[in-house]
């Protein structure tokens, strides 16, 4: 190949200085390639085949391997930061193969999507990551849990999507439909929905390999929790010592081979006192995979720790996060889930309803000092929280 051949196929060359931090990324890499027009001179292309091999290291000042290697570190770290801010920025965790995303502010909205379940739990203000969900299960009547409704069904209606099916405490149910026909009235429009009224210890099949039970929750108003289990079946004992055929023999004749085994997924307590931990009635909840339950959480020291340690009727930063105010109010506070943590069964524990005093700080000090106590995963939903560094 004659030395201009090999420059004409040279169209880009690196500008020396080839890595420069970027603003925007710690490890942004910057390579500068700049189109050459240039013809080469007569006297580069004498003595080409003892030059050729050496133009791409003079045009970067130094050789060709360092050069590569450095781009090699740099593009490492770069993608090394795009997943980390991913991570940041991720509105979803995934646990026990399941995806939990949403919002939960104390006072100011609610909704929790499970999307594998195709549901909702509470519905807040109807964030639009709800809308395409099938089921929705509201745990009470409070504005901050309810208030979305009318527009997640009037929003499914306007995107096609089927009616969806909505789970109320049956006491309610009366509320709600009056509700639905009060905006249908006021807005000329057809909302169309599936309202049932679940109560606690009744079973309904989502689909046939999921069911839901509603449990007893104690908030100030009526109020119920949600287990979605998964349908198992499992040979029944009497006949594990049987081969393949002779299974078969036996349920081709109508002879029930199997037991259903109902294995607790996913458990959604809503707006609850602590008693929802110590009531027998409610150990699927507290054995599902995942539990999601609510929290009255506060800015920790050492001697607050102390304090715990000695008695839960303790003050703490003021009158209203002790232990007595988070009950009046129908709420669970950290220190009581500190107490029960040893019937908390599940792989891991969401937590949510923080108040808005809160900052991301204060939250993770609470998620800290619950994982001390229990072996689960435990984890805070912080959507719509700031830093006390913002």
């Amino acid at each position: 190949m004659s030395s201009q051949s090999y420059l004409q196929k040279l169209p880009l060359t690196l500008n020396p200085s080839i890595l420069s931090p970027s603003r925007s990324s710690p490890a942004s890499l910057q390579i500068n390639l700049l189109q050459s027009h240039q013809k080469p001179t007569q006297n580069k292309l004498n003595g080409c085949n003892n030059s050729c091999s050496s133009l791409l290291p003079a045009a970067v000042g130094g050789s060709s391997s360092g050069i590569l290697s450095a781009i090699g570190r740099a593009i490492e770290e770069e993608e090394e930061y795009r997943k980390a801010r991913a991570e940041v920025h991720k509105k979803s965790v995934d646990l026990e193969g399941y995806s939990v995303e949403g919002i939960s502010i104390g006072g100011h909205e609610t909704c929790v999507v499970v999307p594998q379940l195709k549901a909702a739990f509470d519905i807040g203000r109807c964030p639009s990551r709800a809308v395409h969900q099938n089921f929705l299960f509201i745990t009470h009547a409070h504005l901050d849990h309810i208030g979305g409704l009318p527009m997640y069904v009037a929003t499914r209606g306007l995107y096609s999507l089927k009616p969806p099916t909505i789970f109320v405490p049956p006491c309610i149910k009366e509320d709600v439909e009056k509700l639905f026909d009060i905006h249908r009235a006021m807005s000329n429009v057809e909302l169309n929905l599936d309202l049932v009224a679940l109560d606690i210890g009744e079973t309904y099949e989502m689909r046939n390999d999921l069911v839901v039970r509603p449990f007893k929750t104690h908030h100030v108003i009526p109020s119920q929790g949600y287990v979605v289990y998964s349908v198992r079946k499992k040979l029944r004992k009497q006949y594990m010592h049987l081969k393949g055929k002779q299974i078969e023999k036996l349920k081709k004749s109508g002879v029930e081979i199997t037991d259903t085994i109902l294995c607790p997924e996913v458990a959604f307590t809503g707006d609850t006192k602590s008693d929802v931990f110590l009531d027998p009635r409610n150990a699927d909840a507290l054995r599902a995979k995942i539990l999601i339950t609510e929290v009255k959480p506060f800015a920790f020291s050492n001697h607050m720790m102390h304090l715990y340690e000695i008695s839960l009727k303790a003050t703490f930063l003021d009158e209203s996060v002790t232990v007595e105010h988070a009950r009046d109010h129908g709420h669970t506070h950290l220190f009581e889930i500190m107490e029960h943590a040893q019937w908390i069964r599940s792989k891991a524990v969401i937590l949510t309803h923080f108040s808005p005093r809160y900052n991301i700080e204060d939250i993770r000090q609470a998620v800290s000092r619950l994982q001390s106590k229990v072996s689960a995963k435990v984890i805070a939903l912080t959507e719509g929280f700031k830093s006390k560094y913002s």
